[in-house]
């Protein structure tokens, strides 16, 4: 295991060249709004090491300087995680990247595939998950911690040139690099303060409802990343809740609320809270968020939503890919619905390709189910 800069520097200098790097991290965050890194993980073709970020003195920079390099590919498996501690280290996202779980599922090995799993189906090889709920902030690390640590990355190694060939021979690249814009996208990382009230259920909520619920969902968020504690450790989704739906103007009439009390609302936390407050209570009307409404279906769509699901089932078996990536349940319920007018993913690019030009098909009469030799198969219906 690396512990200072100098053995950190000449490993990465070893790796400089060459075509791609495996990468994984350990980190805790039950106590903080950002995750706390603890071990790092990185593995070229013919060598790997765990990298401590918490020994004292590590200069992290030579890791970082890597990360950064455009000639190198970072591989990671379901890397939004380890993406969003080096964006909130480095202060932008590692490129470019290959995650292995996206990968697998434009390569038809299920909906957000386990990274066990997936090693099990590429390589036969299999991985004792025992370490997985570790404290890895706890100094020495085992032997056995260790090892367990970089079989994430050593196994990702083969894992990943299995699927780079699977795609290349499949034409799926491009499909993965328009599944990768999500996780390159800053926003991921970074979300806008005054959009996290959208996270906290609010069922039948009303416009004024909701521009209070933004107001003090802010004011938490903002509290959150300020103190480095979880939202929750601030204050909880049911006590924004309350505090939306009562609207409270005074120290008083916020001590009320469930789970706040008479300190926190005497303090300067209240002040900001009931500020917040304040601000909700004085956007106008005609600028209030809307609550977003599910469309109006026509009645007698569920046969059609029914075939609509069979279809994906069966596009995906034939085409080798995952049903959660192709189209969600929301798709197939507004495609039966809007038909070429519904706006959603399944209607677009290679999507619509494999799936969404058959679906409008057969709700529009134009295709229809066969069974031949047990098999389903697609037909045009006779003239």
């Amino acid at each position: 295991m690396i512990t200072d800069t100098a053995s950190l520097a000449a490993f990465c200098k070893t790796l400089s060249g060459t075509p791609f790097i495996t990468v994984d991290t350990e980190f805790m965050r039950e106590s903080t709004y950002w995750p706390v890194l603890c071990l790092i993980q990185v593995a070229g073709p013919d060598d790997a090491k765990a990298i401590d970020a918490l020994a004292p003195g590590i200069d992290l920079t030579p890791l970082f300087d890597l990360l950064d390099d455009p000639s190198i590919l970072k591989v990671f498996h379901a890397a939004r995680q380890d993406l969003e501690i080096f964006y909130h280290l480095m202060g932008h996202v590692p490129a470019p990247l290959f995650d292995t779980q996206v990968a697998a599922m434009v390569c038809g090995f299920g909906d957000s595939v386990g990274y066990q799993t997936l090693i099990a189906k590429l390589t036969k090889a299999q991985i004792d998950k025992s370490s997985r709920f570790t404290d890895w902030s706890l100094r020495p690390l085992s032997d056995r911690q260790i090892t367990y640590a970089l079989s994430d990355v050593t196994h990702l190694r083969d894992a990943y040139l299995k699927l780079r060939d699977k795609l290349k021979a499949n034409g799926r690249e491009d499909w993965l690099d328009e599944e990768m814009a999500i996780l390159n996208a800053p926003e991921t990382y970074d979300p806008d303060p005054h959009e996290t009230y959208r996270r906290i259920k609010s069922r039948g909520a009303k416009p004024r409802y909701l521009a209070i619920l933004r107001e003090v969902a802010a004011w938490r968020e903002l509290e959150a990343r300020k103190r480095d504690q979880p939202r929750n450790r601030v204050l909880r989704d049911e006590a924004l809740q309350e505090i939306a739906h009562h609207a409270p103007q005074t120290v008083n009439d916020l001590e009320r609320t469930r789970g706040l009390g008479r300190k926190m609302a005497e303090g300067s936390s209240g002040s900001r809270l009931l500020e917040a407050i304040k601000k909700g209570l004085e956007i106008p009307d005609a600028d209030c968020p809307r609550p977003q409404h599910k469309p109006d279906m026509p009645r007698g769509l569920g046969p059609v939503i029914d075939l609509l699901r069979v279809l994906l089932k069966m596009k995906c078996d034939d085409g080798d890919v995952a049903q959660k990536l192709l189209a969600s349940a929301s798709d197939i319920e507004l495609i039966a619905a809007f038909g070429e007018e519904a706006d959603v993913r399944a209607m677009h690019g290679w999507r619509r390709e494999l799936f969404g030009n058959d679906a409008l098909e057969l709700c529009n009469g134009e295709l229809g189910f066969v069974i031949k030799n047990k098999r389903l198969s697609l037909m045009k219906p006779a003239n």
